[in-house]
């Protein structure tokens, strides 16, 4: 008879052990894919900022040949561009683009400053392209933010907890506003 009650053990903890690790199978496969759709709109984030980087040799181009512009904004510009494209960490692009976004600010206010550039064809092409883009990437935040807020979300939840830091999985960053886009940029005609 106690070998009988051995053997329930024995089988109770064979189904214990078979479904915990079906329980750490099943999360670490749920955790796998929504990591995959974070970084995937993060992809989408860096294309279109690439998009906008493209844009803009174009654009500081028309300015310098259109008007007698400032050339340390456009400096400016050209600097936080090579910062962007040059950062390889998330955690960098997200800093550099963030930068990228004031110096762009930047130079589309002082050019309100010329009448005369903003009446060109091809300033006016190029500023509806750069406004697609913007509308782009806004879209392609939003839609990173809110896959990084369901994966920190289950990586943060109990039972997850317990094995998501176990597994290598690491909450991400947001991408937030820029600290000084809380204040509108001075004009000054």
């Amino acid at each position: 008879m106690a070998s009988f009650s051995k053997k329930h053990v024995l089988l109770i903890i064979g189904i214990v052990v078979l479904f915990l690790a079906g329980w750490i199978a099943v999360t670490y496969n749920t955790l796998v894919g929504q990591e995959t759709v974070v970084e995937t709109a993060w992809s989408v984030v860096e294309t279109q900022y690439q998009r906008r980087f493209d844009l803009v040799p174009n654009l500081v181009s028309t300015v310098k040949g259109e008007a007698d512009f400032e050339q340390s904004t456009l400096i400016e510009v050209t600097n936080a561009r090579a910062r962007a494209t040059g950062a390889t960490t998330q955690g960098e692009k997200l800093e550099a683009f963030q930068g990228f976004d004031s110096a762009l600010a930047r130079l589309l206010v002082t050019v309100e400053a010329y009448p005369q550039l903003r009446a060109t064809q091809g300033f006016q092409d190029l500023m509806a392209q750069l406004e697609g883009t913007e509308n782009r990437i806004a879209v392609a935040r939003k839609d990173y933010n809110q896959a990084v807020q369901q994966y920190t979300v289950s990586i943060r939840q109990f039972p997850t907890v317990l094995i998501a830091g176990m597994l290598g999985f690491e909450p991400r960053g947001f991408f937030e506003a820029d600290e000084s886009a809380e204040a509108a940029p001075a004009v000054d005609f």
